[in-house]
């Protein structure tokens, strides 16, 4: 069975292209009405038309009406980083997981199962708990990239651990894979605990907070990093489909087929760990999103690469978006965290599908 196949009949491989084009358009719709809900809904409520009004005004255009400044200052200071920096994050997280799935012909190779989260969230809880100490000279202004640089640098080392124990004699063997995942998540675990144990009350707050995932801390200043961090693999990973594409067929079929296997190989672990790091160092540790994601878009439209980075980066982005919505709004005016909603959300509707595609005979989710 192909890992990364998807059983369609004939008269829906034929109208592929067309239900690519209206998926594409319904998904930017979507996480254009769900960016509208998330800077609408809250504790403070703002109408459509007001949030419309002041981002025309912050656009350069002129606005049909005004708004108060209680509203504005929500909505440009709270909300709109808020939202920007949780969508940025669901689309880096489902991206990195299609194209990590891809690379490794496994629908279960998301960042999470394979060490990559986990790497991230050791290297980052480290640099809450000792990064103080180690970078005290440092200039003030780069101070906020020193978290998403350490959680980037510790997903690249999982992945290629995990990557590197798992290959041999130009293949790469899966079940492997998955249990360098599981040493490397149960190691990465253990030094979070010891981590914890040596904290102070602050930091302590800090990271079970930052363990739960949030983005409720999200500011300007923090989308800068996020900006930096996790544009350039949404926008590189792309490019990369073809050669994901020819890697379904295994990786000498594709070095026949023109491409230089290794270099692509190393692009897109490398691109894979800077999203999942920055999404991590950023918005703490949150599952679901890169492994299910892939699944929906694939579904739906098939596996093609090409349409389905974008795709899955679309919507991850709304669901991400919906998750911090239920977060923010179940128990106002507390809050809960985002990685509990996506973890409930998300668990019960995988075990769905994965009995919904078995009892159609189809076996593994894939």
């Amino acid at each position: 069975m192909a890992l990364l196949s998807l059983s369609l009949p004939r008269s829906a491989v034929h109208s592929l292209p067309e239900r690519r084009h209206v998926v594409m358009a319904g998904l930017v719709l979507g996480l254009f009405a769900v960016v509208l809900l998330s800077l609408g809904l809250g504790a403070v409520r703002i109408p459509v038309g007001d949030a419309v009004a002041v981002l025309a005004e912050g656009l350069g255009l002129s606005a049909a009406k005004s708004v108060p400044d209680q509203l504005r200052l929500v909505l440009l200071h709270i909300r709109l980083p808020r939202t920007l920096l949780a969508a940025l994050a669901g689309a880096g997280l489902a991206v990195s997981g299609a194209a990590l799935q891809g690379l490794f012909r496994n629908p279960l190779a998301d960042p999470g199962l394979i060490g990559v989260s986990s790497g991230a969230a050791l290297a980052a809880a480290t640099t809450i708990v000792f990064g103080g100490m180690l970078f005290s000279g440092l200039p003030p202004e780069l101070l906020p990239y020193l978290l998403p640089l350490g959680a980037f640098g510790g997903g690249l080392i999982a992945v290629l651990l995990a990557y590197r124990l798992a290959s041999g004699h130009g293949q790469t063997d899966v079940a492997t894979l998955l249990l360098a995942g599981v040493a490397l998540n149960a190691i990465a675990g253990a030094g979070i605990g010891l981590l914890i144990f040596a904290s102070d009350d602050q930091q302590l707050r800090d990271l079970n907070f930052w363990m739960l995932g949030s983005v409720a801390g999200a500011n300007w200043s923090a989308l800068l990093p996020a900006l930096a961090f996790l544009v350039l693999p949404l926008l590189a990973l792309p490019f990369l489909g073809r050669a994901l594409n020819a890697l379904l067929l295994g990786e000498t079929e594709a070095a026949h087929l023109g491409f230089r296997v290794e270099r692509a190989k190393k692009f897109i672990l490398l691109l894979a760990a800077l999203a999942t790091g920055a999404a991590v160092a950023l918005c703490g540790v949150i599952g679901f999103v890169g492994l299910v994601v892939p699944h929906l878009v694939r579904l739906v439209a098939g596996p093609d690469h090409r349409f389905l980075l974008p795709a899955s980066a679309l919507l991850g982005a709304a669901l991400l978006l919906l998750a911090d919505l239920l977060a923010r709004t179940l128990v106002l005016p507390a809050e809960l965290p985002i990685g509990i909603v996506t973890s409930c959300v998300g668990g019960p509707f995988f075990l769905w599908m994965l009995l919904r595609q078995r009892a159609r005979g189809g076996g593994a989710l894939c």
